[in-house]
């Protein structure tokens, strides 16, 4: 699975955010050709996206694009235009079932071999949440090869429940919407997808996102969606194990090896019983980070 902690949106068309973006810590950057481009420009944008494709250096950071909904009229035309350009992934808006990832999926290998490529690592990440219809089909869109990850959005939920708010008086989610932000964790998780936490719009609040992220990451999302440059140290840290982390992760593996060689899976370390989860959380960490990667804690 690739590091993706901070997946930063981009206006699509707008050179000076894109240059600032490109020297920002972001892992993923999301060039938008959906909510943050106008009617009048959605083909303009496309074009200098896919310039942005061709000639920008994203030095080590994943370039994903995210395109119009498939039903509106400039979503396959989105899909065929930035596949020429060869971005890493499709951040694909307005998923209702697993038709439609299908039916994604069947035009990015119709390309491909018009093309005459290999678009098989071209991955997809999924917001599974927009529709109301959709989170009960969550569990099944994400199982599909070439979803990578899948993230929620509160804010077009918002709209189609016909919500009068999203949070409470505390900034915490209201129940369903803390409902549906469950249910795309675990579906990612059973779908061994990576699960994205969706966007935090206050941003001057840097308390709430602190707040957020720690939340996040505690339950089990691995990254979150950022809309601002000053939320993604926020992000990148909170999804960083810390040395600390990182070195119980170390000695934890270590333990089992030892136990392992005695023929045993469960044992007590460091005052708790630990068995075969506690070992693939300890594995995963390492693989991801490594000791040199952590953050300061």
């Amino acid at each position: 699975m690739r590091l993706r902690r901070s997946l930063h949106f981009v206006p699509g068309g707008n050179d000076k955010m894109l240059n600032k973006a490109l020297d920002l810590p972001a892992d993923s950057l999301i060039l938008d050709l959906e909510d943050s481009v106008t009617p009048d420009r959605k083909i303009n944008a496309r074009e200098e996206v896919c310039e942005w494709l061709a000639q920008a250096d994203f030095k080590q950071q994943e370039k994903l694009v995210r395109i119009n909904p498939m039903d509106s009229q400039w979503g396959r035309d989105d899909l065929e235009a930035v596949l020429q350009h060869r971005p890493d992934g499709i951040v694909l808006p307005k998923v209702l079932d697993l038709k439609a990832v299908h039916a994604v999926d069947q035009l990015i290998t119709n390309q491909e071999k018009l093309a005459g490529a290999d678009y098989s690592d071209i991955k997809l990440v999924l917001i599974g949440t927009e529709m109301a219809a959709a989170v009960f089909n969550l569990q099944q869109m994400v199982n599909h090869e070439r979803v990578s990850g899948v993230t929620w959005g509160a804010e077009d939920l918002s709209v189609s429940l016909g919500a009068r708010a999203k949070r409470d008086e505390n900034g915490n989610y209201l129940e369903v919407f803390s409902f549906v932000r469950s249910m795309c964790l675990l579906a990612a998780v059973a779908a061994k997808v990576q699960p994205i936490d969706a966007v935090y719009v206050d941003i001057k609040n840097t308390k709430g996102l602190r707040k957020e992220c720690r939340a996040a990451a505690d339950m089990g999302f691995t990254g979150k969606l950022s809309i601002h440059p000053d939320q993604i140290d926020i992000v990148n840290q909170a999804f960083t194990p810390s040395h600390a982390e990182l070195e119980a992760a170390l000695e934890l593996v270590a333990a089992f090896e030892e136990h392992a060689a005695r023929g045993e899976m469960a044992f007590k370390h460091q005052g708790e019983m630990v068995d075969m989860p506690h070992l693939k959380r300890a594995q995963y960490l390492l693989d991801m980070f490594g000791r040199n990667k952590a953050g300061e804690g």
